[in-house]
């Protein structure tokens, strides 16, 4: 199936913030037929990095698909204020994230973001919490953190 269109919800979350992170990602048709899911845990990260590397891997299952269209759901508003041009990046770490999602969705007609209430999120949110369960234990860095 080489669908045109597809609707990619995806949630990010990391426990402690920074902390064990993982996100989940569904890619549907606009009618809601699920296409794909993908479930990662990503070590120790913050939340939005974890909210962006979630929509990365949205936006590489899409042109996967062969979709020329993309709709972005997502329950972070970082990540979607920021990719709508309302927010600035400010964050270094964010920056490398933003401009591998920008990338992206150049290859893409056209890509719309929107921003949805976690409640309209549970599918892509479950699967960020069945990623940072399934890692296990993830160690803090030593570098770059202050150790408690």
């Amino acid at each position: 199936m080489n669908p045109d269109e597809v609707v990619v919800w995806t949630d990010g979350g990391a426990r402690g913030n920074p902390g064990p992170a993982g996100f989940g990602v569904v890619v549907t048709t606009p009618g809601g037929e699920v296409l794909a899911q993908l479930a990662e845990g990503i070590g120790w990260a913050t939340n939005n990095v974890a909210e962006y590397r979630g929509a990365i891997a949205g936006l590489e299952q899409a042109l996967a698909l062969g979709a020329r269209r993309v709709r972005v759901r997502a329950d972070s508003l970082l990540v979607v204020n920021q990719q709508n041009g309302r927010w600035k990046v400010r964050n270094a770490a964010l920056r490398e994230l933003w401009t591998e999602t920008r990338r992206l969705v150049g290859q893409f007609e056209r890509v719309i973001w929107e921003h949805v209430p976690r409640e309209r999120n549970r599918h892509a949110d479950a699967l960020a919490n069945r990623a940072m369960d399934a890692q296990g234990m993830v160690e803090r860095p030593v570098e770059g953190l202050p150790r408690t």
